[in-house]
């Protein structure tokens, strides 16, 4: 099990709760502010560039408000969208640069599906409701509040502190690889990047918190089509060879077939962690595959929960289909869009020649876009044991493991250009509530507030003075 690193020593504890007592005072008095910023960004209907592009510049505002400089402040457009870096200089006395993630974007909402005007944040029934609310914008708020009271108060971080807010990761991520590929420099050697968009904690029924998870791995997205081709012909004269059936038997045989089983420090780490909270035979088998990772009789009990089997393998699933161009002819083309999610470190050509063997001879396997890839970051002691220290200001004795996300985030992005990146966004909430690109969107109210002692136990363990 991870250690509780506030706990290790007497010396270190008293310390830390120390520290965290400061924290939670400081909090208190940030809670108006924040909440106020919180409202007004899910104001913004940022699934549009336009309206993310203002919010960009609103943000912007505020920071300079808050007494950062104008150079340290900085918009970077991309296509009709923008993303937005702030630095907040350090001393430079404790090393690299640290980079902090959020995103401002967030998907579409249709106001006649929603109880609630969904750009619009209510509070209500213990929650903040509004799109976006969860997904990121309570990250953005998190962060500028952090950095704009911490500044307010006069403290120096050991080493430069980097905001960066894309500004369309919900869709193509253009404003992140323009700010690694057109403006490197503006980040520079950064050590490794924090991401509020990724890990969190879980409540369980009675609404207290059992588990957090630090994400340390993701999937590399990457979707294919599956084509079949055939002269067709008149509908009154069938034939043996039919794209829709070619098509057809290509995706029954990757309904039946398996990637092999894969595992990484992540992976591993993971299920020795999860095995203390799962029970019956998940548990032994977590246990066994920490043990033995690999293990055939141990992934074969996993393999039947699709929570956990997305953890041990590669997958690719069907997920749209068209085929042929009237009810009176023999199809011509049939297609279906397969998407995957591609284990860490496994390259895309690998898995589209797999791909294609699967389909046979008569159907056509072909990239649908690009897709990035990259591998697990390390387990860095420090930011474990200040993530640690971070959530159990809030959740004592929460159990803390790091966790491979099946989903894609700007970290792919950061940890491709050989940022490590790790997931500790401070949300908690529980699996009933998480509406995250769903309707009603929201955040426990008491959660978002705890987000902010948070990131400033974070900050400070990572980038203040002892």
């Amino acid at each position: 099990m991870l250690r509780d690193w506030c706990g290790r020593l007497i010396g270190a504890a008293l310390l830390c709760f120390a520290a965290e007592a400061q924290a939670q005072a400081w909090v208190d008095v940030e809670r108006p502010s924040a909440r106020a910023l919180y409202e007004r960004i899910v104001s913004f209907d940022t699934s549009t560039g336009p309206q993310n592009v203002a919010m960009a510049n609103f943000l912007a505002e505020h920071f300079r408000a808050g007494g950062f400089a104008a150079d340290d402040v900085r918009i970077i457009t991309a296509n009709d969208t923008a993303g937005l870096l702030v630095r907040y200089r350090g001393d430079g006395s404790g090393g690299r640069p640290i980079l902090l993630l959020a995103h401002m974007d967030v998907v579409p909402a249709r106001r006649e599906e929603w109880e609630r005007d969904p750009f619009t944040m209510v509070e209500e029934n213990g929650f903040f409701f509004g799109r976006g609310t969860l997904d990121n914008k309570a990250g953005i708020a998190h962060l500028a509040s952090t950095f704009i009271s911490m500044r307010d108060e006069g403290f120096t971080p050991t080493r430069d502190l980097i905001i960066w807010f894309s500004g369309d990761e919900e869709t193509t991520g253009a404003t992140t690889q323009a700010l690694l590929g057109e403006h490197r420099g503006l980040i520079g050697d950064a050590e490794f990047a924090l991401n509020s968009d990724a890990g969190g904690g879980q409540f369980d029924a009675q609404g207290r918190g059992f588990a957090y998870v630090v994400q340390t791995a993701e999937k590399t997205y990457a979707s294919f089509t599956f084509t079949a081709r055939n002269p067709g012909g008149h509908s009154s004269a069938p034939r043996a060879d039919n794209a829709i059936y070619d098509l057809a038997a290509a995706l029954a045989r990757l309904r039946a077939f398996q990637f092999p089983v894969m595992w990484n420090d992540t992976t591993v780490q993971g299920f020795r962690n999860a095995a203390n909270v799962f029970s019956g035979p998940e548990a032994a088998a977590m246990r066994r595959f920490a043990e033995r990772p690999g293990d055939r009789v141990a992934a074969r009990t996993l393999s039947q929960n699709p929570n956990i089997s997305t953890l041990l393998r590669t997958t690719c699933v069907a997920t749209m289909l068209t085929g042929g161009h009237a009810e009176n002819a023999l199809p011509q083309t049939a297609s279906a869009t397969v998407n995957c999610r591609i284990f860490p470190g496994v390259p895309v050509a690998d898995v589209q020649n797999e791909l294609r063997a699967i389909a046979g001879p008569n159907v056509e396997v072909a990239p649908l876009g690009p897709a990035n890839f990259s591998d697990a970051s390390p387990l860095r002691s420090d930011v474990m044991e200040a993530t640690t220290r971070a959530v159990h200001a809030s959740h004592p004795g929460v159990l803390i493991t790091p966790f491979m996300s099946a989903g894609a985030t700007d970290g792919l992005f950061f940890r491709a250009a050989g940022i490590p990146t790790y997931g500790v966004g401070a949300i908690f909430i529980g699996d009933e509530d998480d509406f995250a690109h769903g309707l009603n969107e929201r955040v426990p109210v008491e959660s978002f507030y705890q987000g902010l002692t948070h990131w400033r136990v974070l900050l400070t363990e990572l980038a203040g003075r002892e």
